[in-house]
């Protein structure tokens, strides 16, 4: 493995050098006082060209921050770089975490398209982590791009406005004269014409324009937008090049294995160390007690090798005496038994109460009622937690791949005991996270560990430890309730949820009933309670959190109601979508949600599946829709199966309306990598709980959806829109197994309430 500190070196030495050119400047004192969404120069051009940056301004990033008068606000942040060199390349750095999302190409074709910049000339590279310069870098939530989407339109404009300026003085000439394409400004009347590269030194002394006199494209406008792009690093990642944190390699470093109870909330008592450390290779083996937080460090035994074999290896020896006497003693069958049993007592005290529910059923023409469940799932994703620590010279440096480095930051610096300015975190390509790396107690531990040796030290997960020490998603059990008036139209909505908690007073991590569903399931008459149970594993947001099991649950029951009613499936969805119910409507105006944007991928998605057309005996055509993280989207499965219950999955069609699609390519990729990901969820995956111990450890117990298997076709397909982008990693997910069952019950009559479907006797065919 190459040296990965090499592959940021001149990157961290020119930000390095950057940030602190401009904290010595005049101007930069300044700053504060200015508007947070002005363009500025980062410094001197000299050789470098023209650098841009730009302060941030998104309500999404306030709310992190706070207020315009703290501290983090107040800091010299940009959430992005621009550099023009002389040479015509254009870098731009990338703030957020590439966790196979394309974010890293997604942002630099944003930035490039209002740039007017030749694709070709630009060069991509990774920030390394520092809120105080780059505001919030994060991944997760879909959120990459709408929280970053006016800021980096911005930042492009404004350089180009900063070079048609340089022109313009050039030249002698009108700026409104001159025009900008493929990194190239001409002046059509004179025959005049210059690249970008050597304008750059003249473009750094102009003034930065207002971000308010900015004219940004419209997307009629757009010549890079829309387009297919390959990923920016897909020639390195096919190549086997170090870019993940399981590659990062360092002069000296030594390898550790950390080992925490099997049931959460164990401790240790004791351990056989001087059998641990009399093993091959191995450097050194100790205890930590941790912090007692699952976010951080939890206790446990590290392991010191000089290479990840001999630490597994020795890992494979250890013998902890463990203290159970705060450990989980829970079991998912136990949960599952006793929420069957209350599922029918519907609380008291409702959390949503519209209209008259009593009333409502006691006129329907037909009523429906349906108990829906769903299991514990964990993250595993294919590269095993891990980071690197080395403790030098008083600092604290990290290589991480991790979705929330800056939030990981003030973690690791209390675990640590050190000032948050004392660490130095680089970002490294993730491989893979689907919301499990939105955690990093993995990076604490690797800070906690790095304390206690001197040299670079590398923390690696085996496979088992991501199974056992997850944040799962948490199970969930629904007991439904719906009335249908005499127009065959939904008139009453009754759910029962029982789900989690940790603290006995809000839901745990992950287990709160989806905002989503409180705006798209609406009839005039509503109630929602919940029931929770205290759980002591730790839960966490899991692709497209909430939405990703409890749409399963509302849209098959939906698919009850409609048969119900008498009427044609996608009519009857139509319909309950364009409901007027104000008491339903968002409260909060940033919410996008919108009747007539569901109910036109909800119309494309039935025209391009076919709906109503005539199929074989055994065959059947599913069909359901989401509002998911500001998308919406629906899907629909053809599907057939046999009489064995082998299912065999004809076409998948996917249709989104997530505004305006950045990257084609990019977005169709994750429109079929949710759709296969939500496919092998709900056909296989389930983790069980015995005694506070999760008993599947590893990929033959946990059977992720194998290449022969996948479906041959997903077809996706956009609406696009002027609406503000969002993201594209999880809003495809939540209404594919609810497509799925319905689906199967047109072919077999078979009403599949349960996931996954291999408990119910269902498998895929080849």
């Amino acid at each position: 493995m190459a040296d990965t500190r090499s592959s940021f070196a001149q990157s961290d030495a020119y930000l390095s050098a950057l940030i602190r050119e401009v904290r010595a400047a005049p101007a930069a004192r300044a700053l504060p006082a200015i508007g947070r969404r002005t363009l500025f120069k980062l410094a001197g051009a000299g050789a470098a060209g023209l650098v841009l940056g730009f302060r941030l301004g998104d309500a999404a990033f306030a709310a992190e921050v706070g207020n315009d008068n703290t501290a983090a606000s107040q800091s010299l942040a940009m959430n992005a770089f621009i550099r023009i060199a002389p040479d015509n390349t254009i870098t731009i750095y990338s703030k957020a975490p590439e966790i196979g999302q394309g974010i890293k190409t997604s942002f630099g074709v944003i930035i490039a398209e209002e740039l007017d910049a030749d694709w070709n000339h630009v060069v991509m590279e990774q920030a390394d982590i520092n809120p105080k310069v780059y505001g919030y870098q994060g991944a997760g939530g879909s959120t990459s791009i709408p929280r970053a989407w006016d800021q980096l339109r911005q930042a492009g404009a404004g350089a180009k406005a900063m070079l048609i300026a340089a022109a313009a003085e050039l030249w002698g000439v009108d700026p409104s004269q001159i025009t900008a394409k493929d990194s190239v400004l001409t002046h059509a009347a004179s025959g005049r014409s210059a690249p970008y590269g050597s304008l750059a030194v003249a473009a750094a002394n102009m003034p930065v324009p207002d971000p308010k006199s900015l004219i940004l494209k419209t997307r009629g406008q757009y010549r890079l937008i829309g387009k297919r792009y390959r990923g920016v690093d897909d020639p390195k990642v096919v190549s086997g090049q170090p870019l993940f944190g399981i590659d990062v390699q360092l002069p000296g470093m030594v390898y550790a294995s950390y080992t925490k109870c099997p049931a959460a909330g164990g401790k240790v008592r004791s351990f056989n160390v001087d059998e641990i450390k009399a093993q091959r290779g191995v450097l050194d083996a100790f205890a930590l007690n941790g912090t007692g937080l699952s976010v951080e460090v939890m206790p446990g035994v590290a392991i010191i090798a000089k290479d990840t074999w001999s630490a597994f290896q020795a890992k494979d020896k250890l013998k902890v005496d463990w203290d159970l006497s705060e450990a989980s003693t829970e079991s998912s069958s136990q949960f599952s038994a006793e929420a069957k049993k209350i599922a029918a007592d519907f609380p008291k005290k409702p959390d949503q109460d519209v209209g008259d529910m009593d009333k409502s059923f006691a006129n329907a023409v037909k009523t429906a009622e349906a108990y829906y469940d769903y299991p514990f799932a964990a993250h595993v994703p294919l590269e095993p937690m891990n980071a690197t620590a080395h403790w030098h010279d008083g600092v604290l440096e990290m290589w991480v791949p991790t979705q929330q480095p800056d939030r990981g930051l003030p973690l690791i610096a209390k675990v640590a005991g050190i000032p948050q300015e004392n660490i130095v975190m680089h970002q490294t390509r993730v491989g893979g996270g689907f919301g499990r790396r939105l955690i990093n107690d993995y990076t604490c531990e690797a800070a906690a560990i790095a304390q206690k040796v001197n040299a670079p030290v590398k923390l690696q997960w085996t496979r088992e430890d991501d199974f056992s020490h997850d944040f799962y998603r948490p199970a969930g059990y629904h007991q439904f309730k719906g009335a249908i008036d005499k127009d065959g139209r939904i008139d009453a909505w009754q759910e029962h949820f029982i789900t989690f908690t940790a603290d006995g007073k809000k839901e745990a991590s992950g287990a709160n009933l989806t905002d989503n569903l409180k705006y798209s399931i609406k009839a005039p008459n509503l109630r929602r309670a919940k029931t929770m149970f205290r759980l002591k594993i730790p839960t966490g947001p899991w692709r497209a959190p909430g939405d990703n099991a409890q749409v399963f649950a509302a849209q098959s029951f939906m698919h009850e109601l409609s048969l119900a009613s008498g009427r044609d499936h996608v009519a009857f969805l139509l319909d309950a979508v364009n409901r007027e119910v104000p008491e339903l409507a968002p409260k909060d105006k940033s919410i996008n949600f919108s009747p007539k944007r569901a109910s036109d991928v909800i119309k494309l998605c039935a025209e391009k599946a076919g709906w109503g057309k005539t199929l074989p005996k055994g065959s059947g055509l599913g069909l359901a829709w989401c509002y998911s993280h500001a998308g919406h989207v629906a899907q629909a499965v053809e599907l057939s199966v046999d009489a064995n219950k082998r299912i065999k999955v004809e076409r998948i069609v996917v249709v989104l309306d997530v505004g305006p699609v950045i990257d084609m390519a990019g977005s169709e990729a994750q429109a079929q990598g949710a759709s296969t990901d939500a496919l092998s969820t709900a056909i296989g995956l389930k983790i069980t709980i015995e005694n506070g111990r999760i008993q599947e450890q590893n990929y033959n117990a946990y059977p992720i959806l194998r290449m022969p298997f996948a479906p041959m076709t997903i077809e996706p397909y956009f609406i696009q829109s002027d609406n503000p982008p969002t993201g594209m990693g999880e809003p495809a997910f939540p209404a594919l197994a609810p497509a799925l069952g319905n689906a199967i019950f047109a072919a077999t009559g078979e009403r599949v309430r349960r996931l996954p479907l291999r408990d119910l006797g269902y498998s895929l065919a080849i």
